[in-house]
């Protein structure tokens, strides 16, 4: 500070005799405006207001070693000596490893004397630092305590930022120094070896705070090293971040592998944020990403920055809505891999997964594309951009679901008339297609949450009939109180409803749809031949042995078809006195399921292939 001119009237204070001679005699002659005295920090002899800085260069760090209450004594003693000899609008600059004691004491102590507390972030891990951990400044600026006036201020200033952050609470603070303390170790970590596991983090927005990229560092060890495929950066299109290649370990996994890097990070984008383009992003990025690159990248290597189409997408938000059940909820319209749009119903408590989808015939443009006429009008936000599809199955367990009908009716025949119940609406897409493509069939669904119709009605294309019927109330109350009136009625029923509860290892559906009392009332309103149809996503496989066992209780036969690259799992149910049927058989009489549902005229999208559907199912 005194070479480059900073600033020449310094004193300095050790407790150690040596080093204050030591430092004396280096600085007689050069350094003439430098004093040094032998001092106790606890009790300086200065007088009041006497200085405008104090500097602390570790010297916090080393008094707190631990949190003692002798040692915590001690601290308050260092901070009431120091606000003592500091001048009103002096600062206490105190460069520190943040460890979390020593900054909570700090902060908690200033900012109750009413001080502004700034904590700079200025040095991180890499080639370039000492320590692995970055380095902080604690900059406290002294006011005058006005009595009964709230704590100071508190912000923090990231070390790729400007301007400082306000925060609300000494808690968010030190929250906000751990999160780039663990960054930093993390960063560290991957920089020396490869990860063997695939690692997540978020990078938030500088102004909201609010996460604008989730980050997903994913090694390929069978890719052998050159010095052109070390590292890349993968940006996923909006709205396609929930796609099994992109929203799943395997999926980044077989991502990086046929990318064909040792390294691979694939950047997803959040809904909430806005962003002008590929080139914005890269330049946004390029020094962040650069932080977790793998060993051995050579040093000025071109890093590229990959995606699919060369665009990042598009993804139109057309509504937003809360629900007491449901939580927090958006509607969007994505474009998918070509041409194809899509509409989906996302719950943002569990935003990585698409609630419902519905594929659009006509979309109209959206933000990013460009208009086919200059004078052509702006569609209005609340309304619907185009018609939706509702021949067309979007989730592949749906597909399954309905494949499982051929167990009803002969082996060559389209079933007749048909009573199915669908627990569970989402966007409609299921009970719309069972309607529309069994003519004959009447479709009842129970549905809990309100807000789920009038979604599924002004954004899905869903609509009641004289042979759809929707009842808003609990699917557990619905069936039971059938069971008791009106047993033996549907020839089907399918439960497609998702779990609130997301700390139980099963997503759909909720855990008392499975029980076996329950059941009993499900087969009660069964036909003697009819099937039950169950959506099961379980992860937990103590809690999916019980859920099977609770179905074979009540229905003997028991089929199941496991999604491919999902971990939904389709089973089919029947209790009445049918004969087993082998995988073929199934696989033929959904063959001819299909053949009897394509009619001329009909829309029939060539990816349905029921008979695949029912092949690779499993007897149980």
């Amino acid at each position: 500070m005194y070479d480059v001119g900073m600033c020449q009237d310094i004193v300095n204070i050790d407790l150690s005799a040596a080093a204050v001679h030591q430092m004396r005699e280096r600085s007689a002659s050069t350094r003439p405006g430098m004093s040094y005295l032998l001092m106790d920090m606890l009790h300086m002899d200065f007088p009041d207001a006497h200085f405008q800085v104090v500097l602390d260069k570790g010297t916090l760090d080393a008094l707190l070693s631990d949190e003692e209450e002798a040692t915590l004594a001690k601290a308050e003693q260092m901070f009431a000596e120091i606000s003592r000899v500091l001048q009103v609008g002096g600062r206490y600059l105190c460069v520190s490893l943040a460890q979390a004691h020593v900054l909570k004491k700090a902060v908690e102590y200033f900012s109750q004397e009413g001080w502004v507390v700034r904590v700079h972030q200025v040095g991180s891990s890499g080639d370039k630092q000492q320590f692995v951990l970055p380095v902080f400044v604690y900059v406290m600026t002294k006011f005058r305590k006005v009595p009964g006036s709230a704590a100071g201020i508190l912000e923090i200033c990231p070390e790729e930022q400007d301007r400082p952050l306000r925060v609300e609470s000494a808690e968010r603070l030190l929250a906000a120094v751990k999160d780039r303390q663990h960054y930093a170790l993390l960063c560290s970590q991957i920089s020396k070896t490869p990860c063997r596991e695939q690692v997540s983090l978020d990078l938030c927005d500088r102004e909201s705070g609010k996460p604008r990229y989730t980050l997903h560092v994913v090694d390929s060890p069978s890719v052998k090293p050159s010095r052109d495929n070390h590292f890349a950066i993968f940006i996923i299109p909006q709205g396609r971040e929930t796609e099994w290649l992109f929203g799943t370990e395997e999926g980044r996994r077989q991502l990086a592998a046929s990318a064909g890097f040792g390294r691979l990070l694939t950047v997803a984008l959040h809904r909430e944020q806005l962003y002008e383009g590929m080139a914005a992003i890269q330049a946004e990025l390029s020094g962040k990403v650069m932080e977790l690159a793998p060993p051995g990248l050579p040093a000025r290597q071109q890093v590229p920055f990959l995606s699919v189409g060369g665009d990042i997408g598009v993804r139109a938000v057309r509504h937003r809505g809360s629900s007491a059940l449901s939580g927090d909820f958006v509607v969007e319209d994505v474009k998918g891999d070509g041409s194809c749009f899509f509409r989906r119903l996302i719950f943002l408590q569990n935003r990585n997964v698409v609630q419902s989808e519905a594929r659009l015939l006509a979309p109209t443009p959206l933000p990013g594309q460009k208009k086919r006429r200059k004078d052509k009008k702006k569609p209005s936000p609340s309304e619907p951009p185009g018609a939706i599809d509702k021949s067309y199955l979007c989730c592949e367990h749906h597909k399954a679901m309905v494949a499982g009908l051929c167990l009803l009716g002969g082996p060559d025949a389209l079933p007749g008339e048909l009573a199915v119940l669908v627990v569970g609406l989402g966007g409609g897409s299921l009970p719309l297609f069972v309607h529309d493509y069994f003519s004959q069939a009447r479709v009842a669904v129970v549905e809990i949450d309100p807000s789920m119709l009038e979604v599924a009605t002004r954004w899905f294309g869903f609509c009641q009939g004289e042979r759809m019927q929707v009842h808003v109330c609990d699917g557990l109350d619905y069936v039971a109180k059938l069971a008791a009136e009106a047993p033996a009625q549907y020839d089907a029923i399918m439960f497609d409803v998702d779990s609130k509860d997301l700390t139980v290892g099963m997503s759909c559906p909720p855990p008392a749809f499975v029980e076996e009392p329950f059941l009993q009332k499900v087969k009660t309103i069964l036909k003697p031949e009819g099937v039950f149809v169950l959506n099961l996503v379980c992860r937990d496989s103590r809690l999916k042995e019980s859920v099977l066992g609770a179905l074979r209780a009540v229905f003997p036969l028991l089929y199941a078809r496991r999604i491919q690259g999902e971990v939904n799992e389709i089973l089919l149910c029947q209790a009445g006195p049918v004969e087993r049927r082998s995988p073929t058989e199934l696989g033929a009489r959904a063959r001819a399921l299909e053949g009897a549902l394509r009619q001329p005229g009909r829309p029939w999208d060539s990816s349905y292939v029921l008979a695949d559907m029912l092949q690779a199912v499993l007897v149980l």
